[in-house]
């Protein structure tokens, strides 16, 4: 196939199934996609994508385009990553991704700092809970927690961060003891295990959401008991750990990553040192042991 957009719509519609989706991940509209798929199936005169119910499937010859343009893909990536990789100059964009409660309640004045103290970088932030995929170009650095990031992936292997439950420092006093409730994530199970452990162990569930912010908004709210991280609830005055609760639980380790083509890159290896001494500043916090005596 001589033309590389043809690659990008056969790529979007095998990643999305269907018309619609294809559309809104390419940004253009449902006729647009539909007419570019009749132009690719007329030019080999047989199908590359077969209507199905409920969207599109590749035939076995599509298959082998879609193969193709996989490969073609990936190169454009490389290609792009190895010219910004030669870029010298502390100047130019980086695309951070970091989960959205790491932005809101632990690095946004350091990211606010470095954004002052850098002008000519152009740091852009992506807050969300997806690991972004390096190899797509989804991003430049990474901070994640995980237990195994992707092998090939370089950066700096940090120290793990931890859970303790909290609630409101007037929760319990105002809260019958039947009355007692925990804010739970969609875990598919009714009852989390983890609240076995807790000094509540017989308090039922009650709101449910999968957002960790929503949890702490709710025990700040005073809407029950919650397990969440420390770097979030322990500086919080309206928050106290639960009494009798077990010292915090450790959760995978903080890693600073980046892709191999751009590990020197001297504007991310600056932003790189710089998450890196930021976190480490706040080790205690992360750990759990920021002002531990203070409830």
């Amino acid at each position: 196939m001589d033309n590389w957009d043809d690659y990008r719509f056969l790529l979007a519609l095998d990643r999305e199934g269907t018309v619609r989706g294809a559309a809104k991940l390419l940004g253009v509209t449902h006729s647009t996609v539909s007419r570019r798929l009749a132009i690719i199936n007329g030019r080999y005169e047989k199908s590359v994508l077969e209507r199905v119910a409920g969207g599109y499937r590749k035939t076995d010859f599509g298959k082998k385009l879609i193969a193709a343009a996989l490969q073609m893909e990936a190169i454009n990536f490389a290609a792009d990553r190895k010219r910004r990789a030669a870029e010298i100059d502390l100047a130019g964009p980086i695309t951070l991704s970091i989960p959205d409660v790491l932005g809101q309640y632990l690095l946004l004045d350091d990211l606010s700092e470095f954004c002052k103290k850098y002008p000519d970088i152009r740091l852009s932030i992506q807050s969300n809970n997806q690991f972004a995929d390096l190899d797509k170009s989804e991003a430049d650095v990474v901070v994640r927690g995980t237990k195994k990031p992707p092998e090939h992936f370089v950066g700096r292997r940090l120290f793990p961060y931890a859970l303790s439950f909290y609630c409101h420092v007037d929760y319990l006093k105002n809260t019958k003891p039947a009355d007692l409730r925990w804010v739970v994530g969609l875990s598919g199970v009714p009852r989390p295990t983890w609240i076995e452990e807790s000094p509540f162990p017989d308090a039922k569930t009650g709101l449910i959401s999968d957002n960790i912010a929503f949890h702490y908004q709710a025990a700040v709210d005073g809407r029950g008991m919650i397990r969440n991280a420390c770097y979030i609830c322990d500086p919080d005055p309206r928050l106290m750990r639960l009494p009798g609760a077990p010292s915090p639980v450790p959760i995978p380790d903080f890693w600073v990553l980046t892709h191999p083509d751009l590990k020197s890159t001297p504007r991310i290896q600056l932003l790189m040192r710089f998450l890196v001494t930021a976190l480490k500043a706040k080790r205690d916090l992360i750990e759990g042991n920021f002002n531990p005596d203070r409830n």
